[in-house]
């Protein structure tokens, strides 16, 4: 019997990030064989051109999907979404995969999604059912790919009583944890002399760690609300800590906070540092800093702060409403859109000994690993029938 053949879908650095245990356990696994499609900001040099992180994976890409978005144009995200679904149908036409694996809640993968379900392509959506209620877009287009998927692959079990509680088959959602954690367990991560070299960082030093991105209702607003940040960051900066900022990823108003950050790079005080791209290897090399005797803060709005960040026992600073409502660890701090606040909030992560003590200790919410192998052997066993494609609601009304 012929393996199947597992489509998987990538559109930015940090969702690839999360599905490389996914891929490797594919292609581990005896009956499977990956096809990986890079798509959005992978190919964007604007954002970094990932693609190269792949590449220095390992991982072979089969085929590029182009997505068109003029973010001069107020129509730009469904431009982007319907470019996409076009790019990413003619390449599942001619590769006709038995599964087809989208990850979380871009829009990216909005449009691969459906263009594998409109073509009766069993689709696996995973990280569905999780919730963030501040202002992103992501809660309607996540439960929007939950609803065309045909299986479920959650990080915890809330998440599933979610999808569940949405009119899902129980037998189509798997619990399967965190994949991101996989490579924590397993130390792959930049050891501290390779972060030391590579960022030119003096070890002894409290080291800051920042990325923040835009709401998508709230685009318009982004450069307004990155500058609390900025303002907060120049301080800690004299202050003698050292600050490592990476770009926002390319939602609307992404743009604009990179022009901000550039043009403050340009007098920035010394200590601050500015990346298009750290790469996985690397940010949670950074990250891991927290396991040794170097201060280490995460801070922003991204939703790798909440999720990995427990894993290193990190103390992390979480930024305005983005990730609001979303399942989190005891290493958080919720601070506004303020320069004080996000100020004394890092001092908080770098000095208050009891936060710090607190921070080591709390329990991940988002599970210990093995994520990709359990996701390999349901994609290599589930029977692929008209029951799998042929949804049900399992809510009457009544």
């Amino acid at each position: 019997m012929s393996n199947r053949i597992i489509a998987i879908f990538t559109g930015n650095r940090a969702e690839y990030g999360l599905q490389l245990p996914i891929i490797r356990a594919i292609d581990l696994h005896p009956q499977l064989t990956y096809r990986l499609i890079a798509s959005g900001a992978h190919l964007d040099p604007d954002f970094g051109q990932t693609r190269a992180e792949i590449e220095g994976d390992k991982i072979k890409i089969y085929d590029e999907a182009e997505i068109l978005m003029d973010e001069s144009v107020p129509y730009a995200t469904p431009q982007a979404i319907s470019s996409g679904i076009i790019s990413v149908a003619k390449i599942l036409s001619n590769l006709k995969p038995d599964f087809f694996v989208v990850y979380a809640d871009r829009f990216e993968g909005f449009a691969a999604l459906i263009a594998a379900t409109q073509m009766n392509i069993p689709t696996a959506h995973i990280e569905g059912g999780d919730v963030t209620e501040g202002g992103a877009l992501d809660d309607s287009v996540r439960h929007s790919m939950t609803k065309l998927a045909h299986l479920h692959f959650t990080t915890n079990e809330e998440a599933s009583r979610r999808i569940i509680s949405m009119g899902e088959e129980p037998w189509r959602v798997k619990t399967v944890g965190f994949p991101a954690i996989d490579l924590i367990k397993a130390g792959e991560y930049a050891s501290p002399g390779q972060i030391k070299n590579l960022f030119s960082l003096d070890l002894r030093k409290p080291v800051i760690v920042f990325t923040q991105h835009s709401v998508t209702t709230e685009h318009t607003e982004a450069a307004a609300q990155i500058r609390p940040s900025i303002a907060a960051l120049s301080r800690l900066a004299m202050d003698g800590n050292q600050v490592i900022i990476s770009y926002p990823n390319n939602d609307a108003g992404g743009r604009d906070i990179i022009s901000i950050l550039e043009n403050f790079m340009s007098d920035a005080p010394v200590g601050l540092q500015l990346h298009r791209s750290m790469g996985r290897y690397y940010y949670h090399g950074l990250l891991a800093l927290a396991l040794t005797d170097t201060k280490v803060v995460c801070a922003g709005n991204s939703s790798s702060g909440i999720k990995e960040t427990p894993a290193f026992g990190c103390p992390t600073v979480n930024i305005g409403s983005r990730q609001e409502k979303r399942l989190r660890a005891d290493n958080i701090l919720d601070v506004n859109y303020d320069e004080n606040e996000i100020y004394a909030a890092i001092n908080s992560g770098i000095n208050d000994k009891a936060f710090c003590i607190k921070s080591k200790s709390s329990k991940n919410p988002y599970g210990m690993g093995n994520a990709g192998k359990k996701i390999a052997e349901v994609l290599a066993n589930i029977p692929i029938n008209k029951d799998l494609i042929r949804k049900r609601m399992t809510i009457d009304g009544s």
